[in-house]
């Protein structure tokens, strides 16, 4: 009896544990992607509002963009990939810097969003991309069940509205880019769900992982998250934005 007591002990104690370590975990997640957000949005509102700023990026002369404005369009592309692909022989601190270059890039990106719609609407859409990623993320985090199996179906769905945006590229058809912006919204929507799911288990099992690859798991997490939002943000904004 007293064995089994002790067992029963050493399993509620190794619960509490690894509660504690995903807790923590997902604390420095959403803590690096808070900050990541932060960047991009001062940088995103500094370049939109500024004439003198966006001719970095805009050729005033011809109106077209310019050189450094293509380096910022698909630079933060390449850079997610690198950080993916590099991500063993990188250190927490180097793939923190280029977290940090990213969030700049892609505030630099956004800015053109201030061109196209109002900022009462910026502000309105944002602040119910803000709502739904709150309310998916509290969902995935709490909930039981598993959502392994939808995570690949929304990935699946996810490359299927990327080559739908490609040939609508071609056709122009505002039909289809309605029907790709409602899809877009839906699957980031649940994609949030999922990936917060899926840190919460990674975080559980970090104790394992030693403090640097933490670290770097929790970077990782929270540009995955922080791409949930950004995408989810500009769906919503296509059919929600009040365009100038």
């Amino acid at each position: 009896m007293k064995d089994f007591r002790n067992f029963n002990s050493n399993v509620q104690s190794a619960e509490v544990s690894t509660g504690s370590l995903a807790k923590t975990f997902m604390a420095n997640v959403f803590t690096y992607m808070a900050g990541a957000m932060a960047i991009t949005g001062i940088i995103a509102y500094a370049f939109g509002t500024s004439s003198e700023l966006l001719s970095y990026l805009i050729n005033p002369e011809t109106g077209g963009m310019s050189i450094f404005g293509y380096v910022v369009m698909f630079a933060p592309l390449l850079m997610v990939f690198g950080m993916s692909m590099a991500f063993n022989k990188l250190s927490s601190f180097v793939l923190l810097m280029l977290f940090i270059v990213f969030s700049v890039l892609m505030g630099m990106s956004m800015s053109f969003i201030f061109l196209a719609y109002t900022g009462s609407s910026i502000a309105a859409t944002f602040g119910i991309t803000a709502g739904t990623f709150a309310t998916m993320a509290v969902l995935g985090y709490t909930t039981d069940t598993d959502l392994t199996k939808f995570g690949g179906i929304l990935y699946m769905a996810l490359i299927g509205i990327i080559i739908a945006s490609v040939v609508n590229i071609f056709m122009g058809s505002e039909t289809m880019e309605f029907i790709i912006s409602i899809a877009g919204v839906l699957i980031f929507t649940g994609l949030t769900a999922y990936d917060v799911q899926k840190l919460k288990r990674i975080g559980s099992g970090v104790e394992y992982e030693g403090q640097e690859s933490s670290n770097k798991l929790a970077i990782m997490g929270a540009l995955t998250l922080y791409l949930d939002f950004i995408n989810l943000f500009l769906f919503l904004l296509r059919f929600m934005g009040d365009r100038k």
